[in-house]
């Protein structure tokens, strides 16, 4: 990730000084050598700005051989690696002096001595190169002049030394002079630092470099989150200043927007809100909402507010709709009609719709709910503002109640806002006709009469008659002038559910009650028609039989001639193709060796090109790592890396190998790469391709919600792709579940765990699975008849796979997790 906006503060450097005479006005007490006779001096003098100083003149140019030592006191490094020495200083021409040797000097040498403790003295160490280290011979940029009679003048010389790698507690810097005439006006010994700084939602802390390049660990800033699972880091140079480099995935959570130029993530203020993470800002709260805490993810509703589950926090909030109006109702006999007017007020949601509820209320005595009654149609969730009511009852007084309701009713505790209106049936319609006689029946038929009926007023007009299959539903209607019907078209010994109501000037009387009436079943047909069906079905069976008998001959006379012509199989034991080109998996423990199914299915990679920078996880038989494999005239690529742990058996190593015998047989974009082996050192390990995004169980429970229902069936597809060409490949996974499924930066998904399911153990401390008959089991991914027989096949696999596909769909939850 690029830096650009908060590059300049990355200019800003710090240092921390270990030492500077400049301010310094007592004796330094710095050593000399030679002690006896010392040639350094130390003065106090004025710099250039008239400043008092203590300064540090050697001037023997007239004796050839000068080796002046000065040595400062112990300096601690306080964990520096590199420390620069800023040196001020002037040195006298060599020709301005008079009667000066040829063994003046216009130079001076600068070395350094380390040590874990104040230790020099006098005489140690040796006044000499070895052991000290040189850092440099430091020469004059400006030298000064000295005139007969007067001061020597010029411009001070800054020169700034590097001086290291350091290591031990502390050192000491000492100045050789080899016959120059100078003064060392100040030293200063310091060491630079990178500045704490935050980029992109990301804290790296002040940061002393102990190398050239230093990696430096950052952190998000309070209340920003991860975006992934890269570590977070940024490279400290031993400059002091920072690489334009950075992997910064922090972005503000849920509650928080950014500020401050991306270095902070500031609470949402009351009354707004921020329902997700990233760099979005903060909302004002929807109507009819609020948020009365700072940092808020959602608004929560006004009381007598609602918003149900399935709506996202950004929509309003909304309440019940108030009552219906103006029902009017139209009565015909024992049909009504009622209509009304929608609310004044639909709760701010367009989801409107209406519940009808009846009470019939008979003459002196006490209203019970409506029973028997048809509503077209229907009498809940009415969207229309209209319903027929069939099927009432004269001489009744009916009261319906409609409702408003809409997507929140539901959520509140009171009742629906409701209108009422009562009816009372005509007295003068006929009565229900309920004596119905059956006159003959038919396996198809069924012939009904019943009495008379003499209304009250006028004559009967016609009969209604309805009937329904018993179980069925769904009615139908046949309409009679006489006192009898013939239904026809009925099932063969089934039971109808039959009601007649007639019909005269005034209108339709109620229905009868309900009865009962059965067609003729096929137990009563002739023994005849049984023998012919039997034959017949005889006959058609031995045709079948005969037919496949002829294909399977056909077929293998065929398969004969064709195995003649080319040979379908190898001359290894269990590996054999299908057909044409369909390879079959081989189980590695059919070799007498285990060791030869290695070296057939698996490619052996030198040690050399693999390195391993960091452990990921651990498995059943080591650690898991992520590592960087570059084999000659390749491009270097991520690895993972299974290592078998010490101290392991012989038969723990095959297993741990049998992995890659099976992984190294396999070849789609759905399944675990196998790029190779290293066995011929300590410790072997297993190589395949590296997956950034790990698991999917836990990559999914990381990423909750942020996926599509597409990107989720796409996952699916990919993992059902690769099964498919396992079942094609003969091979039994046993061991199919999210855990167990791999996830790569593109969400490819890819099937991996081969082979180390099947070695588990009673002794297991895995809790995912179950002990079984012998071993353990992963029971809430395992078919039925695994888990009571040890019976795996594709079959159990395709169970797991829906298990599976619960665990993707639901973003990783557990299945069955209410199971102990």
């Amino acid at each position: 990730m690029g830096i650009r906006g908060w590059h300049s503060r990355l200019l800003l450097l710090l240092s921390e000084n270990l030492m500077n005479t400049k301010f310094e006005t007592a004796d330094l007490r710095w050593t000399t050598y030679p002690a006896d006779d010392a040639e350094w001096e130390e003065i106090s003098g004025m710099d250039e700005e008239q400043n008092s100083v203590r300064t540090f003149e050697v001037c023997a140019v007239h004796q050839p051989n000068q080796n002046n030592w000065l040595r400062t006191t112990f300096v601690p490094r306080s964990g520096a690696t590199y420390v620069y020495a800023e040196l001020r200083f002037t040195v006298v021409e060599c020709f301005s002096i008079p009667r000066v040797t040829r063994a003046c000097k216009e130079t001076f040498n600068v070395f350094f001595y380390e040590a874990d403790v104040d230790l020099a003295s006098a005489t140690f160490p040796p006044w000499m190169e070895n052991p000290y280290v040189k850092v440099d011979t430091v020469a004059a940029e400006h030298l000064t002049r000295k005139r007969p009679g007067t001061e020597a003048s010029g411009k001070v010389n800054v020169k700034t030394l590097r001086v290291g790698p350091l290591s031990k507690t502390g050192f000491y810097l000492a100045f050789q002079d080899q016959g120059a005439c100078m003064a060392l006006l100040s030293v200063r010994l310091f060491y630079k630092k990178c500045s704490a700084v935050t980029v992109n939602f990301t804290l790296f802390q002040e940061t002393v470099p102990r190398e050239l390049v230093m990696p430096v660990t950052g952190q998000c800033v309070p209340n920003a989150i991860k975006t992934s699972s890269r570590p977070l880091s940024m490279y400290c140079r031993e400059d002091g200043q920072w690489a334009d480099q950075a992997i910064t995935d922090c972005t503000c959570a849920a509650g928080y927007e950014p500020s401050e130029e991306s270095t902070k993530c500031r609470a949402c203020p009351a009354g707004m809100f921020k329902a997700v993470q990233g760099e979005g800002g903060c909302q004002l709260c929807p109507a009819f909402s609020m948020s009365p805490s700072p940092g808020s993810s959602e608004c929560s509703c006004r009381i007598g507010f609602y918003r149900t589950t399935k709506e996202p926090v950004t929509k309003q909030c909304s309440t019940t709709p108030s009552a219906p109006r103006s029902i009017v109702a139209r009565i015909n006999g024992s049909v009504a009609v009622l209509e009304w007017s929608e609310p004044l007020e639909n709760g701010g949601r367009d989801d409107v719709s209406y519940h009808l509820r009846c009470q019939a209320c008979p003459e002196r005595q006490s209203c019970q709910e409506c029973a028997r009654l048809a509503y077209a149609p229907r009498s809940r969730g009415l969207v229309e503002r209209t319903v027929t009511v069939e099927g009432l009852q004269p001489y009744i007084t009916y009261s319906f109640q409609i409702q408003a309701v809409n997507g929140v009713s539901d959520l509140s505790q009171n009742p629906p806002q409701s209108e009422s209106i009562n009816i009372t049936t005509n007295k003068d319609v006929p009565h229900p006709v309920s004596e119905i006689q059956q006159t003959s029946v038919s396996p198809s038929t069924i012939t009904l009469a019943w009495p008379f009926i003499q209304p009250p007023t006028g004559s009967i007009l016609d009969y209604e008659v309805k009937y329904c299959e018993k179980g069925a539903g769904g009615y139908k209607f046949e309409k009679t002038r006489e006192n009898r019907v013939t239904l026809s078209g009925l099932r063969r010994g089934a039971a109808y559910i039959v009601q007649v109501r007639a019909r005269s000037e005034v209108g339709y009387g109620g229905f009868g009650p309900e009865k009962t009436f059965q067609t003729y079943g096929s137990e009563s047909g002739s023994s005849t028609e049984k023998l012919a069906l039997i034959v017949g079905t005889a006959a058609l069976g031995t045709l079948l039989v005969l037919a496949v008998v002829i294909v399977a001959v056909v077929c293998l006379r065929r398969q004969g001639s064709s195995a003649s012509r080319e040979q379908e199989y190898s001359d290894k034991p269990g590996q054999y193709l299908i057909g044409h080109g369909t390879k079959v998996y081989i189980d590695p423990f059919t070799y007498e060796d285990p060791n030869e199914a290695v070296r057939e299915f698996a490619k052996e990679i030198d040690v050399s090109y693999v390195k391993i920078e960091e452990v990921i996880g651990a498995g059943e038989f080591g650690e898991v790592c992520r590592g960087l494999l570059k084999v000659p005239g390749k491009k270097e690529i991520y690895v993972a890396i299974k290592t078998l742990k010490g101290g392991y058996t012989e038969k723990q190593r095959r297993e741990f190998l049998s992995e890659a015998s099976i992984m190294g047989q396999f070849e789609h974009p759905n399944i675990i790469r196998l790029d190779g082996v290293i066995t011929s050192s300590v410790p072997v390990m297993i190589v395949t391709e590296f997956m950034e995004n790990g698991a999917l169980d836990s990559f999914l429970r990381l990423n909750d919600g942020q996926f599509t229902p597409i990107q989720l069936v796409g996952m699916l597809r990919g993992i059902a792709s690769g099964m498919r060409y396992l079942s094609d490949m003969s091979y039994v996974h046993r061991d199919l579940a999210a855990r167990n499924i791999l996830v790569n930066s593109n969400l490819v998904c890819k099937v991996s765990d081969f082979g180390l399911s099947r070695f588990l153990e009673e002794n297991s401390s895995d809790p995912t699975y179950t002990s079984s008959l012998g071993g353990k089991i992963p029971i809430r991914w395992t078919a039925p008849e695994a888990i009571a027989f040890r019976k795996f096949t594709s079959a159990s696999d395709a169970w797991s796979y829906g298990i599976v596909m619960w665990e993707v769909m639901s973003f990783g939850e557990r299945p069955y997790w209410d199971m102990s």
